[in-house]
């Protein structure tokens, strides 16, 4: 019987180890799998390449992996915001690599790897710092830049409803990058608000099908103090 539902949050984040490449979701903090950052956090990794729309805020969820220096990487398309004074701290002292992307770019980029898609030409941010080192070329009369497609080892994200076969459903704006996302990771691990039975979810409203998706936990909130923000 596939039953994506784990038995545990240990089996959930089972295998992400050091210097793996993490995708989380989210639009600030609309579709954020904070459950899932916070087991994440607890697991203690190190050097993650964290693949985000953003850098996060305050003392909980996404901002908490930089600030307890588990990321060597940011790859994103707006490092600034409440966060962004600590990224430049984290950059001058602990020689956090800092990967900006346009917003659109940063989400085709993550479509391409889903879709088998190595590289794909793109006018945004030709003739800026952003294209520099990269291939250029002119398509009709237009200068594009060639970006490549990005990949995760592992995807964390927020889904509304899910059945055990993994078919997902979003709640409004949480949908954001979390559909690419489980299309682009080797391994998708998703919290759900509520996990229902098979044939609860009507087709037309599934937007991630249960073949992107691995493991399958509820979700469970995560209160202020579980996040150690005076450590």
């Amino acid at each position: 019987m596939l039953d994506r539902r784990c038995k545990s949050i240990e089996e959930a984040m089972a295998g992400i180890e050091d210097g793996a490449t993490v995708m989380i979701s989210g639009f600030g903090e609309a579709g954020r799998p904070n459950y899932l950052i916070k087991c994440l956090m607890d697991t203690g990794v190190k050097d993650l390449t964290l693949v985000s729309n953003n850098a996060g805020a305050g003392y909980e969820g996404l901002a908490m992996l930089l600030r307890r220096e588990m990321v060597k990487k940011l790859v994103c398309s707006f490092p600034r915001g409440a966060m962004g004074d600590e990224v430049q701290r984290l950059i001058k002292e602990h020689g956090l690599v800092i990967e900006v992307n346009p917003q659109g770019t940063l989400a085709e980029r993550i479509r391409a790897a889903g879709c088998g898609i190595p590289a794909f030409f793109t006018p945004t941010a030709y003739g800026t710092a952003l294209a520099e080192g990269k291939e250029t070329r002119e398509i009709d009369g237009k200068g594009c830049v060639l970006e490549t497609a990005l990949q995760a080892d592992f995807a964390l994200v927020k889904a509304h409803k899910a059945d055990r076969w993994g078919n997902l459903t979003y709640l409004n704006l949480a949908r954001n990058f979390s559909p690419l996302m489980a299309m682009a990771a080797k391994t998708t691990i998703v919290e759900a608000d509520e996990i229902v039975e098979l044939g609860q979810l009507e087709p037309n409203t599934i937007v991630t099908p249960g073949i992107c998706v691995d493991r399958l936990v509820l979700t469970r909130p995560v209160a202020d103090h579980e996040w150690g923000a005076a450590a």
